[in-house]
């Protein structure tokens, strides 16, 4: 990451949900802010789709899968913050949340924002924000993590972040940024939330054929080259296994194809046709009702 910027694959998210708002494509997710903070148009359209860091435009097929993916995770989280609000959570922490539009068009009068990053990501966020007349409301609380001298717990402390009232965290675009023992240490510190606590996080599977395989390896190739190596790779079993063990009650997820049949009314075209659970978890401690 460049100092004062966003990581270039933040950079890259955030331009495949602007592509997914102005392109006329079936949207899966709706974000009024995602091509304002950017300072794009319709008339750009073909320099948005850089979901996959590669060639701008919309033809590769690979490229649509991932940018809907991009659009579906965040719909799946803002769905799963919904549901816990309904509960009566009133705080939720992004975790690496990059350019993430959703603490400035936040629906839940009572819900309150922890936006948590690194330092200089947010600075740079913050002009975007500036340069694009977005406002920063009360309800949104910036924490800036640097975490080769900070920690999440004192960041979210200093920030006045309640410790012991229940709480959601949405985790996406990261885990796989991380050595695994990073990754127990973060899921063992939400799980210690006061109850009930949510969690939805997206991982990265190696591949379970060749072909699967290959894409990665030429996917991590590009990512290493701009030194954001991928670090972590999952498979839905193992992960949920993980997640039990630091103290999640509930983990679930579904398949890519069901997902976007629910948001379109009708099936993806394109998806692999194959019925694993969505690179999508959502991991629940405790329950509002329990």
């Amino acid at each position: 990451m460049e100092t004062g910027r966003a990581s270039r694959t933040a950079l890259a998210t955030a331009y495949a949900r602007a592509y997914h708002q102005l392109s006329g494509e079936p949207r899966v997710f709706t974000d009024p802010l995602a091509a304002r903070i950017l300072g794009v148009t319709g008339e750009r359209i073909d320099e948005l789709d850089t979901a996959t860091l590669d060639r701008p435009g919309g033809q590769d097929p690979r490229q649509r899968i991932r940018r809907y993916f991009l659009a579906g995770r965040a719909r799946f989280a803002e769905d799963v913050v919904a549901r816990a609000v309904a509960e009566g959570i009133e705080q939720v922490v992004i975790l690496g949340a990059g350019l993430d539009t959703f603490g400035y068009r936040n629906p839940h009068a009572r819900l309150r924002v922890f936006e948590v990053d690194h330092p200089d990501t947010q600075g740079w966020k913050r002009d975007m924000l500036a340069q694009a007349g977005i406002e920063i409301p009360e309800s949104l609380t910036f924490v800036p993590v640097d975490f080769e001298t900070d920690t999440l717990a004192a960041g979210l402390a200093a920030a006045g972040f309640d410790r012991e009232r229940p709480a959601a965290f949405v985790w996406l675009g990261v885990v796989m940024y991380l050595t695994r023992p990073a990754i127990e240490d973060t899921l063992r510190f939400i799980a210690g939330q006061g109850q009930p606590v949510h969690l939805v996080l997206d991982y990265l599977s190696a591949g379970t054929t060749d072909e699967e395989r290959a894409s990665v390896r030429e996917r991590a190739e590009r990512i290493a080259a701009i030194n954001e190596p991928w670090l972590s790779y999952f498979e839905h079993e193992e992960l949920a296994e993980l997640l039990r063990s630091c103290g999640f009650d509930t983990v679930a997820a579904r398949p890519l194809a069901e997902l976007f049949t629910e948001y379109l009314g009708e099936p993806l075209s394109g998806l692999p046709a194959r019925t694993r659970p969505a690179p999508l978890v959502h991991a629940i401690r405790g329950r509002a009702d329990a």
